[in-house]
């Protein structure tokens, strides 16, 4: 039985990607890993998905993993725009076509140079039987027992002129989709990612919306918000201001999830305007979850820590990070994936060669991405996982 993450490099012959992954045994033997693939060599978009999946079939050989296991890839680009027209029809990016069943998120950020596509794959495997999959457009969804677990990617709207209406349509519809499966904002979605385009101009505006819509559906201070993620990044429809993915679980009781926060050391962010939870813990059986918002160097009071200095920012970004990690019981150690967003394309190699000399094998994407106040010059985001003994709770799948 494994109590904390167990990381890997794992080197392919002559193929120039720098493969990474993470895992995490089950005592229900219900395993989780996630993987991340980035190519090292200049080749153009085609040569450099071909290589994507190569390596991604080589590395599943490797750890024994078929491909009914994969649940969710995002597919980061420098230029989603472009690229996309060239590789849609690719089996590995295509939404509609892919061979896997997953879900399938893509975004343009640009990743560490000389990549032009960058992988994050999640895969659970249940050695006890083949785990139930369904699609539904863009909606993917695993079940087991009561619980059904659901992936909501790529979701835009060009209804209106303004990212607030945007904003607004995109909420809207999602939470139309919730109730249909008898789902609500409030209590059933663990996590989301928004992708804003020219977030300096429309952060505002859109976190005004998002506030308000929030507040219609009793989101407010004195209840809780949702652990997320808002940068810099465009989605494949190039009218599109902005793009949401989300995670949602249906049959979750209230007993299992808790949010992070540490007050003394970071402010809530309704403190500045901004609606969503530091953190969350998804309790089961036998695991936890924790799963950390973009999180950047900021103090208790809802300011910029370190202004103009890249490396102080990014080791004051990691102890903002450490201290949720540690209210949840846990630390660097039990982290499966990291995700970097760096404002200035000068400062991508040397944070990720920080990140590389900080936590070794442990799979992270590095992508050129502006965060959400200017001041900021790193974001990072990630997720960990603890093993429990939680009787009485449900299990994971």
């Amino acid at each position: 039985m494994s109590k904390k993450i167990i990381s890997y490099t794992f080197n392919l012959k002559d193929i120039p990607v720098s493969v990474n992954f993470s895992y995490f045994t089950g005592v229900n033997r219900i395993n989780e890993y996630h993987i991340t693939i980035v190519p090292t060599k200049y080749k153009d978009i085609y040569e450099q998905t071909q290589l994507l999946q190569n390596s991604y079939k080589e590395t599943l050989k490797h750890l024994s993993l078929n491909l009914e296991t994969v649940v969710f890839k995002r597919f980061f680009f420098s230029d989603i725009y472009n690229q996309y027209k060239i590789i849609k029809n690719h089996p590995f990016i295509n939404p509609k076509t892919n061979e896997e069943k997953c879900a399938i998120s893509l975004i343009s950020q640009p990743p560490c140079p000389p990549a032009k596509i960058a992988l994050w794959a999640y895969h659970i495997q249940d050695k006890n039987c083949t785990i139930s999959k369904y699609m539904d457009n863009s909606i993917f969804s695993i079940c087991r027992n009561n619980i059904k677990h659901f992936w909501d990617t790529n979701i835009t709207s060009v209804k209106g002129n303004t990212i607030s209406q945007q904003t607004f349509d995109i909420l809207d519809k999602y939470n139309s989709s919730l109730e249909k499966r008898n789902m609500k904002l409030a209590s059933n979605v663990v996590r989301t990612w928004f992708f804003i385009k020219d977030i300096d101009s429309n952060y505002k505006d859109f976190t005004e919306a998002r506030k308000n819509y929030f507040k219609e559906k009793g989101l407010i201070p004195q209840t809780h918000f949702i652990t997320s993620t808002g940068v810099e990044g465009e989605s494949v429809d190039i009218n599109a201001k902005l793009s949401m993915d989300a995670y949602s679980i249906s049959g979750i009781q209230s007993q299992q999830i808790e949010f992070l926060r540490a007050p003394e050391y970071i402010s809530p962010t309704y403190v500045y305007g901004v609606t969503f939870e530091r953190g969350s813990i998804i309790k089961y059986n036998d695991r936890k979850h924790i799963f950390i918002s973009g999180t950047a160097s900021i103090n208790n009071k809802g300011e910029i820590v370190y202004p103009g200095d890249i490396l102080k920012q990014f080791e004051h970004t990691l102890k903002n990070i450490e201290i949720l990690l540690n209210q949840a019981g846990a630390g660097f150690k039990d982290v499966c994936i990291f995700i970097v967003y760096i404002r200035d394309i000068t400062d991508v190699q040397i944070i990720h060669r920080e990140m590389r000399k900080r936590f070794k094998d442990t799979p992270f994407i590095l992508v050129l991405a502006k965060v959400c106040r200017p001041g900021w010059l790193i974001e990072i985001e990630c997720q960990a996982i603890l093993t429990q003994d939680n009787q009485g709770l449900p299990e994971f799948l």
